[in-house]
């Protein structure tokens, strides 16, 4: 999967954990799917998966990685990506605008990664199929990138990487579970929460000013294909200013994700936070534990993991020079579970269990 600020990578078996020890639980509603990693993870151990995302490149992954189903689609998937990789390159919108004005792919990728995805836009693919060969472009790019793993900005030297030849591959495809069909949804968060209803909720909202529109906007353009008008060194969308949501705003967060949790329709809520975020401990166990009239119990997982590769190169100025000091090396990042009276009991011993397993510190709000 592609790199990604923010990527629950190294917390997965603590999250599957969690929504494994929900009781009875079958399906989860994952409202922030981003690279829909949780939403794979819970879809291999055969939970019916609805994914939500607004940005169009995570809604993609979202089709491929959760509603897409193997048996389905994965023969014709071949079929094309072999097409698709004897094609020879195609200069255009994309390798000017993101391997010359800018310096995120080199110009040999970027004309590869056109001409492929002129040659997708042409077929007029039904929407999974679609989405799982456009994945694998994406990945196939992600590979050769020169950047940190976000595309604020691009390395000042090109990237050892970023010199080998574009590769596409076969994503990593699930076949469909026996809970049921698994779906993948393009909505606003809160319209989602609204919308769809499953045992477990899975909320891993932004927490901070970083939109994942900004980071990843190259990764926007490749999939809606619509050549925007861009702006500054690098060239970012110019719905970057537009789009803007209340979870990366300091003064609205708060109150987004309380909007958030009145609208979810599931029995049990869980949660990804961090103390990067704008929101307080106190905050984001009060909030949960005001679910259901205020009769939800919470249970509260803690795990230290490295800061994103950025904070590890240091702060820098436009000419490359060391200019900062980074505050911090490593974050904590919160899991909380709540759950409704009837399963406390039930969720307090399995979650004891697993967090002596993964030696992790577990709290409880009574």
């Amino acid at each position: 999967m592609i790199k990604y600020l923010g990527s629950k990578r190294t917390l997965l078996p603590w999250i599957t954990g969690l929504v494994r020890a929900v009781p009875g639980a079958a399906s989860v509603a994952d409202l922030f799917s981003g690279t829909a990693r949780v939403g794979h993870a819970l879809k291999q151990l055969g939970f019916r998966v609805l994914a939500n995302d607004h940005n169009s490149y995570a809604l993609a992954i979202a089709r491929c990685y959760v509603e897409a189903d193997r048996e389905r689609v994965a023969a014709d998937a071949e079929r094309l990506l072999a097409e698709f990789r004897r094609l020879p390159g195609e200069a255009g919108w994309f390798t000017d605008t993101y391997c010359i004005r800018s310096r995120f792919i080199q110009p040999h990728n970027g004309e590869r990664i056109e001409a492929i995805r002129n040659a997708i836009a042409r077929k007029s693919l039904e929407p999974l199929l679609e989405a799982v060969v456009l994945v694998s472009l994406m990945e196939a790019a992600d590979r050769v990138d020169s950047t940190t793993g976000v595309q604020m900005a691009y390395l000042k030297q090109w990237a050892p990487r970023s010199f080998r030849e574009l590769d596409l591959r076969l994503p990593d495809l699930v076949a469909r579970p026996a809970s049921g069909r698994c779906e993948a949804h393009g909505m606003d968060a809160l319209e989602a929460a609204t919308a769809l209803e499953a045992d477990v909720a899975y909320l891993d909202p932004p927490y901070n000013q970083h939109s994942y529109l900004r980071n990843y906007h190259v990764w926007e353009s490749l999939v809606r294909w619509d050549r925007p008008e861009v702006f500054g060194i690098a060239c970012k969308r110019t719905d970057c200013k537009e789009r803007n949501s209340p979870f990366n705003s300091r003064v609205r967060i708060a109150g987004a994700f309380g909007e958030l949790l009145r609208r979810v329709r599931a029995r049990a809520v869980v949660v990804s936070s961090s103390n990067e975020g704008w929101l307080s401990r106190e905050q984001v166990e009060s909030a949960l534990g005001g679910l259901w009239g205020g009769s939800a119990r919470v249970f509260s997982l803690g795990h230290d993991y490295r800061r994103y590769v950025g904070a590890q190169i240091g702060i820098h100025n436009p000419r490359g020079e060391r200019v900062g000091t980074v505050s911090h090396l490593r974050n904590r990042e919160h899991l909380d579970v709540a759950v409704q009276p009837g399963d406390a009991d039930a969720m307090a011993r399995a979650v004891r269990e697993f967090s002596d397993r993964a030696a992790l510190p577990l709290t409880h709000r009574a």
